[in-house]
């Protein structure tokens, strides 16, 4: 066999083995959306959307109204996976972590994948007991959850209304979620799951998160996090008889002062901060324990990792400079540093082809691209090398994680809105 084949040959099998990929768009991605958001078949979803708009505001105050603080999103989860039965996706189902989905076939792959997952996220910022009674003043709808992120589980409902009723096919399988663990202590468990442990780990080429309601935003870098509960104990004493001896209060002031101390880059952005303390006994004793939590994040894996490793050794140094300060006669300071939050840093290129899609159906709708950083959902595929972004569900909204957290539902502009995500699904996903 002459060697060009076997070279050929050998290309070929390790692109099978590989990760699975989505196909390149047309040459001109741009000009492919503009094309796609003027068909026929196109318009008449976005139709759909506006007559359907009453029933995906119902869904949305439907949504906010079952209540789905960090770990305890089951109920609201159980309603959406009624849902997306409903809307006639088939192997509709609950994970092990409690994200439930549902899949659209496409023409070619039918079932089989890879997939283009659109997610958004069930859970909130807000505890248990919170009042999630949606209020209406005018055009705005206001409560805890509502545009981060029911607004996006309802759109989510709509675009599959709205490819039905204009027959629209994709060629490639469409996975629709809706995740838990998006928020704060979450720390992204349910995407986590889905693309490590869940059913469709190793057959995702595409992943969308929708998170709250702006069209023109696309996140296409993850902010990765780290954070740290670090507790610093010593013997403890009286205050006024066993002064001298070492405090652990002290030891944990100089790692704070020293952190702050250290110069991060400004690009890759990297920052740190001491966010919350407490412990000790009383105002006259010397404490015998206390904590501090840190928050470090950078869009860079790598200043994040270094950052990491100057804390570590900023906790080490400050706990044995206040061993050689006082006496230990009693015992030593030390410390204990437990992880409570890591989030994985990531980025989409800009020249990727689900960027370059999306950007194109903002444009296409009459918006203007504004390319972002943050830490959602899609940290994790872009972690991985799969190609993601972040997107808003169409409208305007306002004090996000907030109790008078609240949305515009004005009927125009959030339809114009929600066409952008709809045309940059189908640009990935294909159309026949």
């Amino acid at each position: 066999m002459p060697l060009r084949h076997a070279v050929s040959l050998l290309a070929l099998a390790v692109a099978l083995t590989a990760a699975p990929a989505i196909a390149a768009p047309k040459a001109d991605p741009a000009k492919a959306v503009s094309r796609l958001v003027a068909s026929p078949a196109f318009k008449k979803a976005a139709e759909k959307l506006d007559a359907d708009y009453d029933r995906t505001v119902a869904d949305i105050v439907a949504l906010t109204e079952i209540p789905a603080p960090p770990f305890k999103e089951e109920a609201r989860a159980k309603a959406y996976l009624a849902m997306l039965k409903a809307h006639g996706l088939t192997n509709v189902e609950m994970d092990a972590e409690g994200n439930v989905m549902g899949v659209r076939p496409g023409t070619q792959t039918k079932g089989a994948g890879p997939f283009v997952v659109i997610a958004a996220h069930l859970d909130t910022v807000f505890p248990e007991g919170t009042d999630v009674k949606v209020r209406r003043e005018g055009t705005r709808l206001m409560a805890p959850g509502i545009g981060d992120d029911s607004r996006s589980l309802a759109t989510l409902l709509a675009y599959l209304r709205a490819m039905d009723a204009a027959g629209i096919k994709t060629r490639r399988d469409i996975l629709v979620v809706g995740n838990v663990g998006e928020e704060g202590p979450g720390d992204l468990r349910g995407i986590r799951h889905l693309f490590n442990k869940g059913p469709y780990k190793g057959r995702i080429g595409a992943f969308f998160s929708m998170d709250g309601s702006d069209p023109s935003r696309i996140v296409d870098k993850g902010v990765g996090s780290k954070r740290y509960r670090v507790t610093f104990k010593g013997p403890g004493g009286h205050s006024y008889g066993a002064f001298g001896i070492v405090n652990p209060m002290a030891a944990m002031a100089k790692a704070v002062s020293d952190l702050y101390a250290v110069e991060t880059p400004k690009s890759p952005k990297t920052t740190y901060s001491a966010s919350v303390t407490g412990g000790g006994t009383s105002v006259n004793s010397i404490p015998n324990s206390v904590f501090m939590e840190f928050d470090m994040r950078s869009e860079s894996a790598a200043e994040l990792a270094r950052l990491d490793q100057t804390l570590v050794g900023i906790l080490d140094k400050a706990v044995a400079a206040e061993n050689a300060a006082r006496s230990t006669q009693d015992g030593k300071v030390s410390y204990e540093a437990k992880v409570i939050g890591e989030r994985p840093a990531g980025q989409t290129p800009q020249t990727a082809d689900i960027v370059v899609a999306t950007a194109a159906a903002i444009t296409a709708l009459g918006f203007k691209p504004e390319h972002e950083d943050s830490s959602t959902d899609s940290n994790v595929p872009m972690s991985l090398g799969i190609p993601a972004v972040t997107i808003g569900a169409g409208g305007k909204g306002g004090r996000a994680h907030a109790l008078d957290e609240w949305i515009d539902i004005e009927k125009g502009e959030a339809v114009k809105g929600m066409q952008v995500g709809l045309a940059a699904l189908l640009a990935v996903a294909g159309t026949d």
